[in-house]
């Protein structure tokens, strides 16, 4: 398994990471014995960070990751997890987050995680459930920084969403550590400047100031939240279809222009769909680790297997390029 530093941490985490989230499902809704082979099978292949949060099954995936753990026993592995705090709570985010924290603490049955990141949306001046950059540098990094002085985190992260302008700003005052950062083939605009009228958010190469910062990038929505197989089809486990990330404004119309990036199939480039969206994320070097949901142990395999092939080479990157810019112009 490739390892690479992750960002100032000193840390060096395995280029795949085991995401726990609720749209593949396996650790929220999985069979308990699936659960703990694929957690042990992952960490005999070299993967050592563990992503979960306190919404992924409302606590489900914490609780089975910290039993898993605590069964395995497993040297030196690496474990995030997610605050997302509700508006309602937006006027005591210092004993939000700190409540927060304790309740993932006693469900992953630790006394202290890696990584803490924040889950909410980001934007300039915030309403709704998103938090103002203001909020964040004012109330949020120093309530994360109480935690981290009592030993209850060692890094502090964030979730890359919301608007551009602010993430940047945001990542820029280097009070984050690690950033989830979304990139996949449907929207590569963290690593490179998009076409005109690209039906897709624009990042504005977030990875420039992820980079500039010293900040470890944590690649997710790396299938499109599963579009990128090029299939409308769900695991029984599987949430449904979710809302898409900066991408298209429905999962059909991601799943529909994933398909058009089939020729990659069928030019030899890699063996199916969902290996060349793994691989692509691999691709990039401000990429510390990436996260792919799986609802089987099998799931697990393929995705470990497209790891083992490596990064796209430079010719189906380009080719990729290509049929991208068929897009520019379309609705979103």
């Amino acid at each position: 398994m490739e390892m690479r530093v992750f960002g100032r941490t000193g840390m060096r985490l395995s280029v795949l990471g085991f995401g726990c989230g609720a749209v593949g499902g396996l650790m929220v809704r999985g069979d308990p014995f699936d659960q703990e082979r694929t957690i042990a099978r992952a960490i005999d292949a070299g993967v050592n960070y563990f992503d979960t949060a306190v919404q992924y099954g409302n606590g489900e995936s914490e609780q089975n990751l910290g039993r898993i753990l605590q069964k395995l026993k497993p040297p030196n592995v690496v474990v995030g997890t997610k605050v997302r705090l509700p508006s309602g709570e937006f006027h005591r985010i210092s004993d939000a987050v700190a409540k927060s924290l304790e309740g993932s603490l006693a469900r992953l049955r630790l006394e202290r995680v890696d990584i803490f990141h924040l889950h909410n949306a980001i934007t300039e001046t915030g309403g709704g459930e998103a938090l103002s950059v203001r909020q964040v540098l004012d109330a949020v990094v120093p309530a994360f920084e109480r935690l981290r002085q009592q030993g209850k985190t060692r890094f502090l992260g964030l979730t890359a969403i919301g608007d551009a302008t602010a993430l940047h700003q945001v990542i820029g005052a280097r009070a984050f550590d690690s950033a989830q950062v979304v990139y996949n083939m449907l929207n590569p605009s963290a690593a490179t400047e998009l076409p005109p009228n690209y039906p897709a958010q624009d990042y504005g190469r977030l990875f420039d100031h992820t980079r500039a910062a010293g900040v470890g990038v944590i690649a997710i929505r790396v299938l499109a939240g599963g579009a990128l197989s090029g299939s409308s089809e769900r695991h029984p486990i599987a949430s449904p279809p979710p809302e898409p990330i900066g991408s298209a404004t429905s999962y059909d119309a991601d799943v529909a222009r994933a398909r058009r990036l089939l020729p990659l199939v069928k030019e030899g480039c890699a063996a199916s769909l969902t290996e060349t969206a793994t691989r692509f994320a691999l691709s990039h070097p401000a990429i510390g680790t990436i996260l792919v949901g799986m609802a089987t142990p099998q799931q697990f395999e393929d995705t470990l297997a497209a790891v083992q092939k490596g990064p796209l080479p430079p010719a189906a990157l380009d080719r990729l390029t290509a049929l991208q810019q068929a897009f520019a112009g379309e609705p979103r």
